[in-house]
């Protein structure tokens, strides 16, 4: 009887839709700051319908996603994490450039390749900080000992978020074709679900890295209207092309791995008595291991 007491301590400790105080304050503090952050561009830029509507949904998505999974994934315990904070810093400057965006969109404002106006510089700018902050999270994170998986996660989906509202603002000059920038982790996500041979682990790679940052980089340069026509069909064309590389090579070293994958996947499947053990303890030992080393 004990031990089932426990078992089910643990599982409602993990399963707490009850986000404590200290996390709710980081959120509502995200949120708070991407209002503030709107409204300064209300007053510079002269955000319209478009922007603030684009603004607020992102805010109020990024702070029920961000809540939901902190509900489901972190230790009451630990505290939101410089390293966190620092990455949803980077969330409320990703939040101004898509409701600048939008605005940019809806106005018929000069975009990339056309003249350089205050939104424009505003834009940039955020975009360039918000790069910068990209750099930042994750060493905080290793100095600190504060790694998580959903830390990761989270830096991953903002900058995932900031390449495809880039990329929809640099095809408004160019193209639909620039869309593929933004789009390729999005239809690769979606891959995975029919193809689950896509959702295994791959090796650390410095190339992947590199070529994910210069995806930023590229486009913020194409977004800045500074270039001539011919180098900035270039610089876009450059970023989508060492992107296709880097997922190319990724699924191909997959592909090759996918038998294996198979074969380990079959050999580990609970039995049903193991299946039953596990949904009376909630998670499994090696599962709340890593809760438990979670940033």
């Amino acid at each position: 009887m004990a031990a089932l007491n426990d078992a089910y301590n643990t599982c409602d400790r993990t399963y707490d839709t009850r986000v404590p105080r200290v996390l709710r304050q980081a959120t509502t503090a995200g949120a708070g700051a991407q209002l503030l952050l709107l409204a300064a561009l209300g007053a510079t830029a002269g955000l319209g319908p478009a922007g603030w509507l684009a603004g607020l949904l992102f805010t109020v998505a990024t702070w029920a996603l961000l809540t939901r999974a902190l509900s489901r994934q972190w230790p009451p315990a630990r505290r939101f994490g410089a390293a966190n904070a620092v990455t949803l810093a980077r969330t409320t400057l990703v939040g101004g450039v898509t409701a600048l965006v939008a605005e940019s969109l809806a106005s018929g404002e000069p975009v990339a390749g056309a003249a350089v106006g205050a939104p424009v510089v505003l834009l940039t700018g955020l975009t360039a900080v918000a790069l910068f902050l990209d750099a930042v999270d994750g060493k905080v994170a290793r100095r600190t000992g504060t790694e998580s998986s959903l830390g990761a996660r989270f830096d991953m989906e903002v900058d995932a978020f900031l390449i495809m509202v880039l990329s929809v603002y640099v095809a408004a000059s160019l193209g639909a074709w620039v869309l593929l920038i933004g789009a390729m982790r999005y239809v690769f996500v979606a891959a995975a679900r029919a193809l689950p041979w896509l959702n295994s682990p791959l090796p650390p790679s410095m190339a992947r890295k590199t070529v994910a940052a210069l995806q930023g980089v590229l486009l913020l340069v194409a977004a800045t209207g500074a270039l001539p026509r011919v180098p900035l069909y270039a610089v876009v064309l450059t970023a989508l092309a060492t992107l296709v590389w880097s997922f190319g090579r990724d699924i191909l070293w997959l592909w090759h791995g996918r038998h294996t994958v198979a074969a380990v996947a079959a050999a580990t499947a609970p039995t049903p008595s193991a299946h039953l053990a596990l949904v009376a303890g909630g998670e499994s030992d090696g599962e709340l291991a890593g809760l438990r080393g979670s940033r």
